[in-house]
């Protein structure tokens, strides 16, 4: 049985790691609907591999010309000139506040972060941040014209996705649009400056898996992993096609509908809002 859930998570995180509802919060609610036990926050985090392993091989081409501009850069002085010396520090800066905070707050991410109150406010909240900056954005700016300012502030709100119900992709896409970048810009950027983030988070829960009282255990999480690594790759390539002609309003309205059902149904007590 544990092996079936763990596909149908790993289904659930493919499907929404990369739009901007909060993949975190996906797979914290849904077990709630169906009675499972909370898969927890490392599972969480491991199954997160495989979808960041799919943005990986998406754009592949691009981590290459980025991470050997950056390494000349390093003995070259003039490779310093290129946009990818700097693109290779504006996603090393960039992952420094989720990294310090993710350290710091572990515990609460493991814990009250999880708490369906919590994950409901913030899936409406941010929706709505959502949608105003994708009404106020000038979506002009293209990605080369990121600066090292910018990447802080898509660095930052990088780190508030820690909070399941953020959505690491909507908080950066988000900070994107207010910054005038353009929607594709703004995802493009988002996918790739994840990378390090997930990815370092997901090696570090890899120790908790065994054992854990509300994780499935070593086989489930992989195969979840693998199912979210082939369905994740298949969402890359749908919403990088939508963006760049459609907005982000369909998201909007869905995450603020969720959150309300998730505060109703907690209300009401028919699903438990702490963390079995």
């Amino acid at each position: 049985m544990d092996l079936f859930k763990a596909v149908v998570l790993g289904v659930l995180q493919g499907l929404t790691e990369f739009l901007p509802i909060s993949s975190s919060a996906h797979l914290a609610i849904f077990p709630k609907f169906f009675g499972w036990e909370d898969p927890g926050a490392a599972f969480t985090a491991v199954v997160q591999i495989g979808t960041e392993l799919a943005v990986v091989l998406y754009f592949w081409r691009d981590i290459w010309t980025i991470a050997t501009g950056w390494l000349r850069g390093l003995v070259k002085p003039e490779a310093r000139e290129a946009l990818e010396w700097r693109m290779g520090w504006f996603v090393i800066v960039g992952s420094v506040p989720i990294v310090i905070l993710g350290l710091l707050l572990q515990d609460l991410i493991d814990s009250e972060f999880r708490n369906l109150w919590v994950i409901g406010t913030t899936l409406i909240v941010l929706g709505v941040v959502l949608g105003i900056a994708e009404r106020v954005g000038r979506k002009t700016r293209p990605i080369e014209s990121l600066t090292w300012g910018h990447a802080v502030l898509f660095g930052l709100a990088q780190a508030a996705a820690l909070v399941p119900g953020v959505s690491r992709s909507g908080a950066t896409i988000s900070m994107g649009l207010f910054l005038g970048y353009e929607r594709a810009a703004a995802t493009r950027y988002a996918f790739l400056l994840a990378i390090p983030a997930v990815v370092g988070a997901g090696l570090f829960s890899l120790k908790d898996i065994p054992g854990g009282e509300n994780e499935y255990g070593t086989v489930p999480t992989l195969v979840g992993t693998v199912v979210s690594f082939v369905i994740g790759l298949a969402v890359i390539h749908w919403l990088l096609r939508y963006v760049s002609t459609r907005s982000y309003a369909p998201f909007v309205a869905y995450r603020i509908a969720l959150g309300s059902l998730v505060l109703i149904l907690a209300g009401a007590g028919v699903i438990t809002a702490g963390v079995a």
